[in-house]
Formats: C-alpha cells, structure tokens, sequence
C-alpha cells in the first residue's frame, strides 16, 4: 500500500471524528444557548413582575394522572409529571416558589376562585364555559384517547353511535360529559338506547372502572389514555384518538392580570428556549402538541 493510501486511509477517520466533534459541540453550544436565553429573559421578567419575586404561590391540581401530575411513588408527600415541572420551571423564572393543594378535578376552578389557590396547572382545557370562572393561558392542543377493554370487544370508533347503550366512564366537569350526553338524541332516532355516563372524582376511577368491566370506555387526554394502556397492557387498548377543539391551559384569577401576564410571558420564554418541548420528552407526552400561548377569556 502506498504512503498516499495510507494517509489517505487515516484521513478518513480523522475527518469523521472532527465531524462528530463538531456536531456534539454544536448540540452543547445549542443546548448553552437556549439556557442563557430563557435566563435572560426570566431576569428581565423578574426585573418588570417584582411583586412575584421571592413569593410562595399555590397551584390546585387533581394528581391523579399520570405523565402530567400523580403522587410520587418514591414519596407520597410530593407531586411529580409534567404539569409539575412545569409548574416549577415558570416559578423560577418568576421567582416564586410553589405550593400544592390536592383537590377533586371538579373542584379546581372553585378551589381558584375562592382564593385558596393562585393558579391552577392540572390538565385542564380552556373552554369559553370554564373561562366564565377563570382566564386561561394555554400551552398545548388536546387530542383525545378512547380507552377500551382489550381488543375494543364493543367497537367503539369515537363519540358517535357507537356508543348508543354503553356507559363511559368520566370525571366530573370533564368536557366529554355533555358530548357523550349529546348522543342521545341520534342513538333515539336510531332506534337504540342512549349512553350512559358514570361520573367519578379523577382519571384513576375511570381507568378502574373501564378494568373492572362496570364501563365500557374512558375518554380524555389521548396521553392519558396511554399511559393506562401501558400500565394495563394485558387488559386495556386505545380505541383511537379523537381531535377535539380545545387546549390545554394554565387558568388564573380573573382579575389577577398581573400574574396572567408575568405567567405568558415567562411560558413563552420556556417555549423559545426548548425546555417545554423537553419537559414533554420527559414525561412521554406528544411534543407536537406544543402550540404557541393564546389567551382564552369570558371576554
């Protein structure tokens, strides 16, 4: 072989590995730089929203779904998933730390509005109706699950006719309650029986009761629905997904302006630098229903 080959040989590799070197040195000069930028941006918010700086806010949320809030299995006392870190990443940028207070999923807009909470981070679609009691900041789009007995034995295809007779498992105040409910009218001029709708407090109830056989199917977020399924892989399956015309959002006082602003702009932030998109990962929710934030109000 000749010296040329040789060294042509040997360039070969060493061309790679500079390339490797310099993409991985990209990643970390990228990764560098969306930290610094939320950095710069949280001080700046900081400096305009100081009445929020070294303060302790309280968040309602419902723990009992898993990938955006549930009790830590390592230590009860503490609350884990995305909704959490979420929670968490935009009081550091605003400097407030946060407080939990569990409650039933129908009572977080209440628990808001009676001044026991701040805000709320649980899950929660902005609707026009929900927006009568609270503003909301929205931070993702709702896609949702239909979860089912193994193998869909009833062949359930969505909110339609197919569940004429059937009985879906929901949480109360739950925005798939009046839509199942709807379908009386079409299942009567069908000429079958219109669904039933068994009402529990949180997500754990209804997956327990789609197991347990006393309904014949769940609808909520499709992370929801999947997590169940992965849990319950022997009993359970998602139907399919369903797109419904909602968000998910961050509801505030109604008349707390300041803090609906100081919590767009810093979730704005988190979006820019990445971290939410990251959070998602994290927690095996679907990154692309990051939407940029819109304010969902009663006016």
């Amino acid at each position: 072989m000749s010296t040329e080959m040789l060294h042509s040989g040997w360039r070969r590799p060493v061309a790679c590995f500079a390339l490797a070197a310099a993409a991985w040195m990209g990643q970390i000069a990228v990764a560098q730089a969306a930290e610094a930028a939320p950095a710069k941006a949280c001080a700046t918010l900081q400096a305009q929203y100081p009445q929020f700086k070294g303060k302790t806010l309280v968040d309602a949320i419902n723990p009992h779904t898993p990938g955006y809030e549930a009790l830590d299995p390592k230590d009860p006392s503490h609350y884990i998933g995305f909704d959490v870190d979420l929670a968490e990443s935009l009081g550091q940028c605003l400097g407030f730390s946060v407080k939990y207070t569990p409650v039933a999923f129908a009572a977080l807009l209440p628990t808001l509005q009676s001044g026991r909470a701040d805000f709320v981070i649980s899950d929660i679609y902005a609707t026009k109706e929900r927006a009568r009691a609270a503003d909301f900041i929205t931070y993702s789009k709702v896609f949702d699950g239909v979860l089912v007995a193994k193998d869909n034995p009833k062949k359930i295809s969505g909110i339609n006719q197919s569940l004429c007779g059937l009985t879906a498992a929901e949480n109360t105040g739950f925005v798939e309650v009046p839509l199942v409910q709807n379908l009386a009218a079409s299942c009567k001029a069908a000429g079958k029986p219109a669904p039933t709708v068994q009402l529990y407090d949180n997500n754990a109830s209804c997956i327990q009761a789609v197991l347990a056989g006393r309904a014949d199917t769940y609808i909520n977020d499709v992370n929801t629905v999947d997590q169940a399924v992965k849990a319950y892989p022997d009993k359970l399956s998602k139907a399919l997904a369903v797109t419904l015309p909602y968000h998910i959002g961050i509801a505030v006082p109604q008349n707390n302006h300041s803090l609906r602003d100081a919590i767009l702009a810093a979730l704005k932030a988190l979006q820019s630098s990445g971290q939410q998109a990251a959070m998602m990962h994290k927690w095996g929710l679907d990154q692309g229903a990051v939407e940029a934030p819109m304010l969902v109000t009663s006016r």
